[in-house]
């Protein structure tokens, strides 16, 4: 009997908001051993749409304090941004954030899609308004347009990577049915 070392498909499991937490808190302590104010950048920039979706404020008050990095010592920035950061993150996201996130997230590409297109996910905004899809499943199909405009700086935001709904992915379930022993 051959060892399943890959699971792509994991109907069961989903990932919790918690988990979210977990994963952006843990890229931070990454960020503080790096001791670099460009890491942190760097942070907030990848972060910037899950700030958002947490707590808008807050998101504006990381800004600023990464803006005063010469005006105070390094660590006191770092523990302000961590102290920041995680009373953003206590703030669980709404339909009403998410919302907000998407239609910036849509703003960057609403100008070169046609009537059609427009229409299509005008369509699949109103059923995520009402409940009728999750944001995984926004998010999904705004993949298709991020990747059609080669778009990377939105591919690599915490937000898209972890709220995607990669369980309906077709290449993701394909993978799972590989026998990966064949190329070994």
């Amino acid at each position: 009997m051959k060892e399943d070392h890959t699971n792509f498909e994991r109907k069961n499991q989903k990932m919790t908001e918690n988990d979210v937490i977990e994963y952006v808190l843990e890229r931070f302590d990454d960020v503080k051993r790096s001791n670099k104010i460009q890491e942190i950048v760097k942070f907030q920039t990848l972060n910037k749409y899950m700030l958002m979706a947490h707590d808008q404020t807050e998101l504006k008050n990381l800004g600023n304090i990464i803006a005063s990095y010469k005006k105070i010592p390094f660590s006191d920035l770092l523990q302000e941004y961590e102290n920041h950061l995680k009373n953003a993150m206590k703030k669980e996201p709404t339909i009403k954030t998410h919302t907000n996130v998407i239609m910036h997230i849509f703003g960057y590409f609403s100008k070169h899609l046609n009537q059609n297109e427009k229409q299509s996910f005008s369509k699949l905004f109103e059923q995520f308004k009402e409940n009728k899809i999750t944001v995984g499943e926004i998010i999904l199909e705004i993949n298709r347009i991020m990747y059609r405009f080669d778009n990377t700086y939105l591919t690599s935001q915490t937000y898209v990577l972890l709220y995607s709904d990669i369980k309906s992915r077709a290449l993701f379930q394909k993978f799972s049915n590989l026998d990966i022993s064949e190329f070994n």
